[in-house]
């Protein structure tokens, strides 16, 4: 019985060189392209939603906050992608250490620390709330069967729906528990598989998501509709993604987005920092003006996609998760690539 079934202890590749006491050698899993894509484009639209806040000090203005950008739109994306790679790390640490759920506390732990320093520049921020979801859920959540996963995931979704609590911890628990099971089934070393899969069901959550919308705006429609749409929209986000990228056009949007997504947390938590300097120290009316605000995502953004562009080139993470994986593991790994593969 593999860990995907159920939650065994330490599971060792056959014939791996022990590197030091208590641990294993390991090539590491291969990065996953269309992972790093998604963990790109979900950034982008949170900080295009999310920038006016930032400025205000997470003070509501007089218009909605960008426009037609709905705040909430990327949360299920990035809980999905957080519960996927809690997932995968724990196949690793399985085959790395003796304990490996020690290697996820650590993770969680230090998680924690960053959202609560990230707090002290924007309130609004969600680490913090991913650290402690995780702890309390997604952590044990590893010694179930993956058949619970699949029931208990739907089921959190349905009641943070039902209890109007769209983007908050019963969602992001659920969410985090279904990321958890495509991996544990086995479904996400088929995401760079055929089309049809991604593409039938992208066409049943716009489906549902019309319908969503089309009942939030009738008579009597449950309070819930409307969280409901997003939470289908961002599932036709991700298949039309995942379509696209099966297309000619992954080339363009893997160096368009992934730069981004590989270096997620660095350009999350730098985001902030560019946002309230352009606001304070510039003076940019970002709070106030919705073309400032535009204006100043786009340059930010352009920025970081630079910046993350020339530092994976000479580096094999960002700055962030980099120290992110030194507490996760307690080893340092090396940062730099060598000259002679870099390129």
């Amino acid at each position: 019985m593999s860990y995907r079934d159920h939650a065994p202890g330490p599971v060792r590749g056959p014939g791996a060189p022990s590197t030091r006491a208590g641990t294993t050698a390991s090539p590491g899993r291969p990065r996953i392209a269309a992972l790093d894509v998604l963990r790109g484009f979900t950034l982008c639209e949170i900080l295009l939603a999310n920038i006016q806040l930032i400025a205000n000090g997470d003070r509501a203005v007089t218009t909605q906050p960008m426009g037609d950008w709905d705040p909430w739109l990327g949360l299920p994306i990035f809980s999905l992608l957080f519960g996927i790679g809690f997932s995968l790390l724990l196949d690793s640490a399985a085959n790395r250490v003796p304990r490996p759920r020690l290697v996820l506390l650590r993770r969680l732990l230090a998680l924690l620390a960053i959202g609560l320093a990230h707090s002290l520049l924007w309130r609004g921020e969600i680490l913090t709330s991913y650290a402690v979801v995780g702890l309390l859920m997604l952590l044990p959540s590893t010694w179930l069967p993956r058949w619970a996963l699949a029931g208990l995931a739907p089921a959190l979704v349905a009641a943070a729906l039902i209890g109007g609590g769209g983007g908050g911890p019963l969602m992001i628990a659920g969410l985090f528990l279904l990321g958890s099971a495509l991996v544990r089934y086995g479904m996400i070393e088929k995401i760079e598989r055929p089309t049809r899969g991604p593409l039938l069901l992208g066409l049943a959550f716009a489906a549902g998501a019309a319908s969503a919308l089309w009942a939030r705006n009738g008579a009597g429609a449950p309070s819930f509709t409307s969280s409901l749409a997003d939470l289908l929209l961002a599932g036709v986000y991700v298949c039309t993604l995942l379509v696209l990228l099966r297309t000619p056009l992954r080339p363009a949007l893997a160096a368009l987005f992934a730069p981004l997504g590989r270096m997620a947390l660095t350009n999350y938590l730098t985001a902030t920092l560019l946002v309230l300097a352009a606001g304070h120290l510039l003076g940019l009316p970002i709070g106030r003006s919705l073309t400032a605000a535009y204006a100043a995502a786009g340059v930010i953004l352009a920025a970081q996609w630079l910046f993350a562009t020339l530092w994976l080139r000479r580096h094999r993470q960002g700055p962030v998760e980099w120290l992110w994986r030194w507490v996760t593991w307690a080893h340092r790994s090396a940062l730099r690539i060598p000259a002679n593969r870099a390129h």
